[in-house]
């Protein structure tokens, strides 16, 4: 049998009722209260789980702060801004009521209050009445005042130690940038001699013709003549070019005219340097590699002259031009010619050989001579196998004719004795040093070497006609685009570009000096 579970029986509207009551009495309980109630109700919570309580109770800062300051007011020995909330809750204090924080203030200015009549002794005596006199005003200022009168005196020497030192800078900058802009303004608008540009341009092209796959490829543009370009360019910009102006058309006296400005005017007895120096600044060159083109400027003080400069030059140039084909056509050409003088000479040194050998064994063609020979024993043996068998056939009959016979005999025996005498003639031929046999040896090996020769003659004569093809196709020209044209208005100096950037130059090299010198005056003062 089984037991019958027994259980209390409750009433659950008076556990309801309670509850209600409960959760009212909370609302109504203290933050001190209601922490000590979240932890169960222990006195004994530790401080570590008050505080963790107090950081969920997601505080702000400002809020933290003025609990400091209520903490510090109760001289409370709080180590954080949480812990004085947990010590001011402690001793029944709420942080966060509006009443405590205008206690704060009120005792912050009554303390203040009370410092000042700390400090202020009190006079219990009976005190005399001022007189009039002592009751008017008093000559001295007032600190506020005094104070107020020495900061202007401050400031109006500040504002004159600026304006002082914005004079010193004008006057600077009027000695160091200024007057020398203006000199140079002066020297640009009144004093410099106005010269005359001459402008130009011209390339160097590459002859027509035939050329290989990549020959062919560059021959149309302006790489198969740049290293000409360069090397012409190079030329008119060095000293030689020069002399040759200064020859022909008198470059150097034309600069050292008298109306020209002494800064630009040649010295009478100038050296070569010097005027190398005044042709370098008078004459412009540039190659433009993208379109192979030499663009050339020459200045000087008069139009027509820049003009016949810049012709002088391009004729120097064209020269110069011609002379490096030239010398290429020659290089290339020197190489093929002495090839085939050689041939040449190897040639007829074998054609004299062969002749030599002809001479020498008296016949001509000793290879014809013993097949002569040959043929000759060839019908000699022909014939006396034809008598042989012609006797053997004679005397196969029973009763031959006797005359028959020995005329046939008589026949053999002539044949063999030509035949005898035409082998000795042969034997005779083909022994001994000068044999027909060795000859013959000899005289086709020298045709053999004629024919080689023959054909190493052809040989280089084909490369010498190639290579002058070559070198026909090698050729450079030089071509005017742009002839030159005397100007009618100058080109330099250009006055207002020089001012302006003689005035940026001079302000940075007197920007750059007052760097220096504020440097090195707060290096050594400090």
């Amino acid at each position: 049998m089984t037991t019958k579970p027994k259980a209390r029986r409750y009433r659950v509207p008076e556990a309801a009722e309670e509850q209600a009551n409960g959760g009212r009495k909370d609302r109504e309980r203290s933050p001190a209260e209601r922490i000590s109630h979240a932890l169960g109700g222990q006195e004994g919570a530790s401080a570590a789980e008050e505080l963790e309580a107090i950081k969920q109770e997601g505080l702000t800062g400002r809020q933290l702060r003025m609990a400091r300051r209520l903490a510090r007011k109760h001289d409370l020995p709080a180590t954080s801004d949480y812990d004085a909330v947990r010590l001011l809750r402690r001793h029944g204090i709420d942080p966060l009521q509006r009443s405590n924080l205008l206690d704060l203030v009120a005792s912050g200015k009554n303390e203040t209050g009370e410092d000042e009549a700390r400090t202020t002794p009190e006079v219990k005596l009976p005190q005399t009445v001022k007189g009039p006199d002592e009751t008017l005003p008093s000559t001295q200022m007032s600190p506020a005042k005094r104070r107020e009168f020495e900061i202007g005196q401050i400031q109006r020497d500040i504002a004159r130690r600026r304006r002082r030192k914005l004079m010193a800078l004008f006057a600077r900058l009027a000695a160091f940038v200024l007057l020398p802009t203006l000199i140079v303004g002066y020297y640009f608008y009144r004093v410099a001699t106005p010269m005359y540009a001459s402008k130009s341009e011209f390339v160097i092209l590459q002859a027509d013709g035939q050329m290989g796959a990549v020959g062919g490829l560059l021959a149309g543009t302006q790489f198969a003549t740049s290293q000409d370009s360069i090397a012409v360019q190079s030329f008119l910009e060095s000293k030689e070019a020069m002399l040759l102006l200064d020859r022909d058309a008198g470059f150097a006296a034309h600069f050292q005219q008298p109306h020209i400005d002494p800064i630009q005017r040649l010295a009478p007895d100038a050296s070569n340097e010097e005027v190398y120096k005044v042709y370098q600044r008078m004459v412009t060159l540039g190659y433009d590699p993208t379109e192979g083109v030499i663009r050339m400027e020459v200045a000087a003080a008069d139009p027509k002259a820049a003009s016949e400069f810049s012709r002088k030059l391009i004729s120097y140039a064209e020269e110069r031009v011609n002379d490096l084909s030239e010398k290429k056509r020659e290089d290339q050409m020197r190489d093929a010619r002495k090839s085939f003088e050689l041939a040449q000479a190897e040639r007829r040194k074998a054609q004299e050989n062969l002749v030599e050998l002809q001479l020498k064994g008296a016949v001509l063609d000793p290879e014809g001579v013993i097949a002569s020979l040959r043929g000759r024993i060839d019908q000699v043996e022909v014939q006396l196998q034809e008598k042989e068998l012609q006797l053997a056939a004679l005397l196969d009959n029973p009763r031959p004719n006797r005359a028959k016979v020995e005329g046939v005999q008589g026949d053999i025996e002539r044949l063999e004795a030509v035949l005898a005498d035409l082998n000795a003639e042969m034997v005779d031929a083909s022994n001994g040093e000068n044999s027909l046999a060795r000859l013959t040896v000899s005289i086709q090996m020298a045709q053999a070497d004629l024919a080689s020769r023959d054909m190493m003659l052809q040989s280089a004569l084909q490369q010498m006609e190639n290579t002058r093809m070559e070198a026909n196709r090698q050729v450079r020209y030089l071509t005017v685009s742009v002839n030159p044209v005397p100007s009618q208005e100058p080109s330099y100096p250009r006055k207002f570009e020089n001012t302006i950037l003689a005035f940026l130059l001079f302000a940075g090299i007197y920007l750059m000096i007052s760097l220096t010198a504020s440097v090195l005056r707060e290096q050594v003062s400090s």
